[in-house]
């Protein structure tokens, strides 16, 4: 019966969300990130402008970089590493967000 509501209300399998499906990342579809070589967010060096193509990852993690605004076709300035080389400040619009590399990881980018 509970297996019957989660189909119902489309929470069952098939659809990408949960343990036994996979989330597809968003493509840009900008002919920049169509001839591209797959970097992530952490390859950039400071003061690179870039251009996100894809998110990567499932979940929390990928709802919460939607959440803040990194979306495929934005472009991002990289500021500054911390100096023990994990968060790492990015510019993103107006605003200033820090992350963490492994969050930066789910994030692939051209060179803008």
């Amino acid at each position: 019966m509970r297996r019957r509501v989660f189909q119902a209300m489309g929470l069952g399998r098939g659809n990408g969300v949960g343990r036994g499906g996979r989330q597809k990342g968003y493509r840009c579809r900008d002919a920049c990130c169509r001839e591209r070589d797959d970097i992530n967010l952490n390859d950039i060096v400071p003061g690179e402008v870039c251009r996100i193509c894809r998110l990567h990852g499932c979940g929390s993690v990928r709802q919460r970089l939607l959440d803040l605004g990194f979306q495929p076709g934005r472009e991002v300035k990289v500021v500054r590493n911390a100096p023990l080389y994990d968060p790492i400040e990015l510019q993103l619009g107006d605003s200033f967000i820090v992350l963490r590399r492994r969050e930066a990881a789910h994030i692939e980018v051209t060179h803008a």
